[in-house]
């Protein structure tokens, strides 16, 4: 049987660039070879994209260098199911100048690995939705959804999720009078708070702020990242704790539950999650952490199920990760989705006896099953509509002629 060609998508234009590589290259060398032709597409900070066997060395990034011998640049074909990355050669023929299209793969299935805008945020699948290739990762609404925190605490709110009080400011209303901001935000929110840009992960441009200077500089550093910010209203000391759900369509499982630790009891920024004890090449996986969480059982069926109805409420598919709050006096709520977690959740799910490779072949099962479900769709509708139309003239004529027919 013919190995499915498998392209393992990571980079792109975002903050979260590097724990994205670290993640893609990850999973594509875990990809089970005899099943798969995996095809690393490598998306620089710049919007290039690049192919090559190369970028599964995570040194090929410090620095990287598009020039270097087994990196191939390449650009996706549009065209509806075509699936091809092509590469363009220089002609060096005396009377046959210019570049010649070359097919460098058609891809069967593309797994998305990227973190942050520009990829986790609906757009890249929605590239795949028009270039009709099968993808892994939650699709557009529920990408774009989960990546914009306010819109998904607005959403979660809207279906009885349990969330933590916010309210969310814009750029220009704070630098046209941030003490506006900061009176609305202590009018509503008692603190400690916590101030997120929007549309950014892992811990980015998060901060707490315990009084109105603190609040100050939270507010700045949270709008030098997103020009909308969500402000939450803080916890005495919560618990974090998380849990990954993995299927499509109604179909979901969720991984056993883990509690991330510090060395300080505090919750987890970006150099926790990356950069601590020297783990960065390891991303997500390399986190010190307890699993399962010492929650109590009645607890964990409670994060499960809810986790579960998250996954299916947005519509999710492939592997997700949400992340919770619990306080003391159990009350717990939900701090956000990854619908494109770091290292893809798989120290989770190698914990709940399905190894990295299993995974994988389950994300590309969804991936075909949710192409399949789509191209049952009736894409063939048409009508004599055009028939009745006239527009009249020539274009650019003067007044533009008169619009036959009655549209609508």
């Amino acid at each position: 049987m013919a190995k499915i060609q498998l392209g393992v998508m990571f980079g792109s234009r975002t903050c979260e660039h590097e724990v994205s590589i670290i993640s893609g290259v990850q999973l594509a060398r875990a990809a089970d070879r005899e099943k798969y032709d995996v095809w690393p597409i490598y998306i620089d900070k710049d919007g290039r994209w690049y192919t090559g066997d190369k970028l599964l060395d995570i040194k090929t990034y410090t620095p990287f260098d598009p020039y270097a011998k087994g990196i191939t640049r390449v650009t996706l074909d549009l065209t509806a199911g075509s699936g091809a990355l092509i590469s363009y050669q220089q002609n060096n023929g005396l009377f046959n100048k210019g570049v010649t299209p070359v097919t460098v793969c058609k891809l069967d299935c593309v797994i998305p690995v990227m973190h942050g805008l520009h990829g986790e945020d609906g757009t890249i699948q929605g590239l795949m939705e028009l270039a009709n290739i099968p993808y892994s990762s939650t699709g557009v609404g529920g990408s774009a959804i989960g990546m914009d925190k306010i819109m998904m605490k607005q959403v979660f709110r809207g279906m009885n999720f349990p969330i933590l009080p916010d309210i969310f400011a814009l750029r220009s209303q704070w630098q046209a009078d941030p003490d506006a901001v900061i009176a609305r935000v202590e009018e509503k929110l008692d603190y400690p708070v916590f101030c997120k840009p929007a549309c950014l992960g892992s811990s980015i441009g998060v901060s707490r702020a315990n009084d109105r200077e603190g609040l100050r500089e939270s507010l700045d550093l949270a709008f030098s990242y997103d020009r909308r910010v969500l402000i939450e209203k803080g916890l005495d000391r919560p618990i974090e704790v998380n849990c990954s759900v993995l299927g499509y369509d109604g179909e979901t499982q969720a991984s056993v539950t883990e509690m991330p630790t510090t060395a300080s009891g505090d919750l987890l920024d970006f150099a926790d999650k990356y950069l601590s004890g020297g783990g960065g090449s390891k991303g997500m996986a390399s986190l010190q952490r307890v699993m399962p969480a010492p929650v109590g059982d009645e607890m964990v069926k409670r994060i499960e199920k809810l986790s579960c109805d998250v996954f299916n409420a947005l519509d999710c598919k492939g592997v997700v990760r949400i992340d919770y709050m619990l306080t003391g006096e159990d009350e717990l709520y939900i701090t956000e989705i990854n619908t494109i977690p770091g290292s893809m959740a798989f120290y989770l799910w190698n914990e709940s006896g399905l190894p990295y490779p299993k995974l994988i072949d389950k994300l590309v099962e969804y991936a075909q099953k949710a192409h399949a479900d789509k191209n049952e769709n009736n894409y063939a509708f048409t009508s004599d509509i055009l028939n009745g139309v006239s527009l009249g003239g020539k274009t650019g004529a003067k007044n533009g002629g008169k619009l036959g027919g009655k549209l609508g």
